[in-house]
């Protein structure tokens, strides 16, 4: 990947967090982290409305089957380690109900279209 076609990426990704973060907003959620970055993996959005609360991995795609098909095995690893080590660091979130949700964004940088909010997309072991 060229130079040029990493920072197009990267500006493509701030852009589908931003509005992620909004849509989760609007939903009566409150971001409690973005980007959060352990040794064990990251989390793109740490959000919370009651006593729920998400762990988001955001994907933004022109089409939005491959963005879905772009949440594996691999990003739910990553995502779970990650939340282990919050709920760890954070103790008063430890009776809170868990859920891993994804936030889809699709169409060109132009004129994408609103992010879609895919609740429960990964199920943690019991």
């Amino acid at each position: 990947m060229t130079t040029a076609a990493r920072q197009k990426a990267h500006r493509l990704g701030h852009t589908a967090e931003w509005r992620a973060v909004w849509r989760l907003r609007l939903a009566g959620f409150s971001i409690l982290a973005r980007r959060y970055k352990t040794r064990l993996g990251e989390i793109d959005i740490v959000a919370r409305r009651g006593d729920l609360l998400i762990f988001v991995e955001v994907k933004a795609r022109g089409d939005l089957l491959v963005a879905v098909d772009a949440l594996g095995n691999r990003q739910f690893g990553r995502v779970s380690r990650a939340a282990s080590l919050f709920l760890a660091r954070h103790p008063r979130y430890a009776a809170s109900s868990v859920r891993f949700d994804a936030v889809v964004v699709s169409g060109p940088l132009w004129r994408q279209l609103w992010p879609r909010h895919l609740p429960d997309v990964w199920r943690a072991p019991e």
